[in-house]
């Protein structure tokens, strides 16, 4: 049942979160098939009868727990189905994370740090995070350092 959730998602065109005629038929197609199939999944989870302290159990009483939860994405089409993408967003730095674990100095683990979000920012905005970093540190050289809002730095990249 949960597939087929993601077989509706599919059925709206182009990337998330998409225009606001998109984002119309991405409600509408919620409303019209997921809602129901939620309540399926709900009903299903709700007659399961495993034991309470079973890894089955647990699951089900996890997940029914956190129905309201999870069921948002139904009303708001800016809501994605599944958070891969903030998932995806946060492998670059704890990687880094890890791999700096035997970095010498705190000033060096904070650099890593303030580059990771940066590039992670100029991804989401859909820039290259390498021109994004020149055209930030351009900036800054040309303002010795008095860059205060980030807009400006994304507008320079984008153009």
């Amino acid at each position: 049942m949960i597939r087929e959730l993601y077989d509706i998602e599919r059925e709206v065109p182009g990337p998330f979160p998409g225009t606001e005629e998109v984002q119309k038929l991405r409600h509408r197609l919620r409303q019209e098939r997921s809602r129901p199939l939620t309540g399926k999944i709900y009903d299903w989870l709700f007659a399961q009868q495993g034991l309470p302290r079973s890894e089955f159990g647990k699951l089900v009483h996890y997940i029914l727990e956190r129905w309201e939860g999870l069921k948002v994405f139904l009303d708001d089409p800016l809501v994605p189905l599944d958070n891969n993408a903030a998932e995806r967003a946060l492998r670059g730095p704890v990687l880094g994370r890890k791999n700096h674990y035997g970095s010498r100095s705190q000033r060096g683990t904070l650099v890593a740090a303030i580059l990771y979000s940066l590039c992670e920012t100029a991804k989401l905005h859909g820039l290259d995070p390498r021109t994004y970093l020149i055209v930030a540190t351009k900036a800054a050289i040309k303002t010795r350092g008095a860059i205060t809002m980030p807009e400006d730095v994304l507008q320079r990249a984008i153009s």
